[in-house]
């Protein structure tokens, strides 16, 4: 299979490239407290030679509930988060939601990320490849794994080749998500990285009432999986006291957790890499 790498900033994602964690709160909570995860995450990341792209969302505009917070919108978002990329050097991601916020977001962070729930949606995809910048491809919930042909052709339309594409679970019954590591391979047949998303695989849409659940616990395991499968990368949502986290609470990991986590990731990747 094609192992093609993109280069995010320092940060090379694929190929022969070691594994890449991408990580961070899922809302900007408030500029205090994005700034000390970053400060987290890219202190630790450097003592353990991890390469990291920082994650955080200015809107969180898929909630359950129309009172669940959403964060501090676009363009305070994006202050924070340029700042972070100032003043640590990192790569940064964030969500856009329409083909306006990309242009914006395009300008300020490294990788735009396309929701699950609008993955199909073609003039959000095209806008946000051509800003040039990488684009992380959530695969939504209700596709099939070779669905996601259709998408990478229509970024691929606009001359764009620096795509993510991950893996977040597909919908199964009512409130539950199931990973199937198959698509981790079929993924990959589209000749980019693969990304497996570990906190969102084991949420519980709208399994918490008014909000969505998830089982914390089983994230590791599955990221496990996903690292044995050939995944290139592994995304999770991250807080210092996650129970007090205002979005996905139930299945963020404490940042505490990433150190041994990691050296159990990077171990199977490192078992299994000479294999692809």
């Amino acid at each position: 299979m094609t192992r093609r790498a993109i280069r995010i900033g320092p940060v090379s994602v694929g190929g022969s490239s070691p594994l890449v964690l991408i990580a961070g709160p899922c809302v900007i909570e408030s500029r205090e407290a994005c700034l000390d995860i970053a400060e987290r995450l890219v202190r630790w990341s450097r003592r353990a030679k991890v390469p990291l792209i920082f994650k955080a969302s200015y809107d969180k505009a898929n909630r359950t509930s129309i009172h669940s917070f959403r964060g501090p919108g676009l363009e305070p978002g994006l202050e924070i988060l340029a700042e972070v990329r100032a003043q640590w050097g990192v790569p940064v991601l964030t969500d856009v939601h329409s083909p306006q916020e990309a242009e914006r977001a395009g300008e300020v962070v490294d990788v735009l990320q396309i929701p699950a729930f609008l993955c199909r949606q073609t003039d959000l995809v095209v806008a946000a490849a051509r800003t040039g910048r990488a684009v992380n491809v959530k695969k939504g919930q209700f596709l099939a794994p070779w669905d996601v042909k259709h998408i990478v052709e229509k970024i691929e339309s606009t001359g764009h080749r620096r795509i993510l594409l991950t893996e977040r679970g597909v919908t199964f019954g009512y409130n539950n998500l199931v990973v199937d590591m198959r698509s981790l391979v079929w993924l990959r047949q589209y000749g980019y990285p693969v990304v497996f998303d570990a906190t969102h695989s084991v949420q519980r849409p709208g399994g918490a009432g008014d909000r969505s659940g998830g089982d914390r616990v089983l994230a590791p395991v599955l990221a496990r999986a996903a690292v044995a499968a050939g995944c290139d990368a592994v995304f999770v949502e991250t807080h210092v006291r996650p129970d007090e986290a205002l979005s996905d609470r139930d299945n963020a990991l404490p940042l505490d957790w990433l150190p041994r986590l990691w050296r159990q990731w990077i171990g199977i990747h490192r078992c299994v890499r000479g294999g692809w």
